[in-house]
C-alpha cells in the first residue's frame, strides 16, 4: 500500500466541477488580481472568523511581512517569537532590518513558552509573534496580557491553524493582527499561493490594504512603501469554493486525529491539544527515537512521513549574526530532533490509518 501525505489530488476531485465553474468565470471574466472573487473571499474570512477585518494577499510569507509593515517595525526594534517554526516567521523579521528575539517552547504543545516571553522583553521590542504551531493557538491571553503590559502588539502566525479555535475564538482573531497562509498542503489550500491578514484595527486594516498594493490609496499616489503583494482572483475563487466545505473538512481531520491517537494510545505520546482550544490538525506529529532510520523503514512499505522541522531558527546559519549558540533552547532543539509528522489529510480511510500505525508500531 502506498500512502498520500496530503492527498491534494482528493482535495481537488472531490469538488472538480465547482473548481473549474469557478476558475472559467475568473478567465473568462479578465479579471486576474482583486476584484469581485476576492472581495467575496474577504467576506467569507470576515464571517468565519469573526474579525472585523479580513484581507487577501499573496502568501502567508507577505502577510507576516504586511503586518510588521503596518506595526512600523524597522531597523533596531526587537520582535519576540520562537525558533521552532518555519523560517517565514524570523525572515520576515529580518527582511526589515529588526532583531528576532527568541524564546523557547512549551514540550508538550510544540507552542512558544508564554512563561519565557517577559524575560525576553527590552527597551527595543516592539511586538510579539507567537505561532500557532501544527494546527493549535499558543495561550492568548496571556501573550495578550504581556503585550498590554508592555505596550506591545501581538501579531499570530496563524499559518499552519487557520479554523482553529481558542477559548471559543477563531484563530487569526485575538490579537492585534492574525496572519494566514493558503499554501496547497494548509488545511485550507488554494491551487497556488496566497495568504490573508485580519485586524479589528481600522487604521492598520487600511494601512495594509494599501501597502499590498504598493502603499496606493488611489492610482498612482503612494502613501506609504509597500509591496505587490495582491491575492490573484484565480486563488480567491477556488479558496471560496473551498470555504464551504471547511468545517466539515476540520471535523473529519479531526477524526483522523481521533483514529490516530486511538491507535497509538499508550504506545507512543500523541499530541497535546488543550481543554481550551482545538486544532486544524496541519499536521499529525509524534516524537521518536532514532527518527531517521523510523522514516526510512516506514517509506520502504509506502508510509511517507516528514519533518517540521529538523534545524531551529536560532541554529540556521543566516540566522548566526544573532549570536545565539547550541544550547540556548534545549526543548526547541529536542523537539527538533525528534519530531515526525504521519500523513494528515480528511481523505484517509480506516484501512490507511491501520496501515501506517501497524507498521510503525512494528519500529517502536
Amino acid at each position: 500500500m502506498n500512502i498520500d501525505f496530503a492527498n491534494l489530488d482528493k482535495a481537488f476531485k472531490e469538488h472538480e466541477d465547482e473548481f473549474l465553474t469557478a476558475a472559467l468565470e475568473v478567465m473568462s471574466s479578465a479579471r486576474y488580481i482583486l476584484g469581485k472573487e476576492t472581495d467575496e473571499f474577504e467576506e467569507k474570512l470576515r464571517q468565519f472568523t469573526g474579525s472585523q477585518h479580513a484581507l487577501g494577499c499573496s502568501s502567508g510569507t507577505d502577510a507576516l511581512l504586511l503586518a510588521l509593515m503596518a506595526l512600523g517595525i524597522r531597523s533596531r526594534d526587537e520582535i519576540i517569537t520562537t525558533p521552532f517554526t518555519f523560517i517565514a516567521t524570523a525572515e520576515t523579521i529580518a527582511c526589515l532590518g529588526a532583531r528576532p528575539v527568541f524564546v523557547d517552547i512549551d514540550e508538550e504543545t510544540f507552542n512558544i513558552d508564554a512563561s519565557l516571553i517577559e524575560a525576553a522583553i527590552s527597551e527595543n521590542t516592539k511586538a510579539i509573534m507567537p505561532v500557532s504551531l501544527y494546527g493549535q493557538m499558543a495561550d492568548m491571553d496571556e501573550i495578550n496580557r504581556i503585550a498590554e503590559k508592555y505596550g506591545l502588539a501581538v501579531i499570530e502566525d496563524g499559518a499552519q491553524s487557520f479554523g482553529a479555535l481558542y477559548k471559543g475564538k477563531r484563530s487569526c482573531n485575538t490579537s492585534t493582527i492574525g496572519c494566514a497562509s493558503f499554501f496547497p498542503a494548509k488545511p485550507l489550500g488554494c491551487f497556488g499561493d496566497g495568504g490573508a491578514v485580519f485586524t479589528k484595527d481600522e487604521k492598520l486594516y487600511e494601512m495594509m490594504k494599501a501597502m499590498r498594493v504598493h502603499g496606493q490609496v488611489k492610482r498612482y499616489v503612494h502613501k506609504y512603501i509597500g509591496m505587490g503583494g495582491r491575492l490573484d482572483n484565480l486563488q480567491a475563487a477556488i479558496l471560496s469554493v473551498k470555504m464551504n466545505y471547511y468545517e466539515e473538512d476540520i471535523k473529519r481531520r479531526q477524526k483522523v486525529a481521533d483514529n490516530y491517537k486511538t491507535r497509538l494510545k499508550g504506545i507512543i505520546p500523541t499530541p497535546v491539544v488543550k481543554e481550551d482550544r482545538t486544532s486544524v490538525w496541519a499536521q499529525f506529529t509524534i516524537r521518536v527515537q532514532n527518527r531517521g532510520w523510523v522514516q526510512e523503514n516506514l517509506a520502504k512499505v509506502g508510509v511517507p512521513t516528514a519533518v517540521h522541522y529538523p534545524i531551529p531558527m536560532h541554529l540556521q546559519e543566516c540566522f548566526g549574526y544573532l549570536g545565539y549558540k547550541f544550547g540556548d533552547f534545549p526543548v526547541s532543539e529536542m523537539c527538533a530532533d525528534e519530531v515526525m509528522s504521519l500523513p494528515m489529510n480528511p481523505y484517509l480511510s480506516e484501512n490507511e490509518l491501520d496501515y501506517i500505525t501497524n507498521n510503525l508500531i512494528k519500529l517502536l
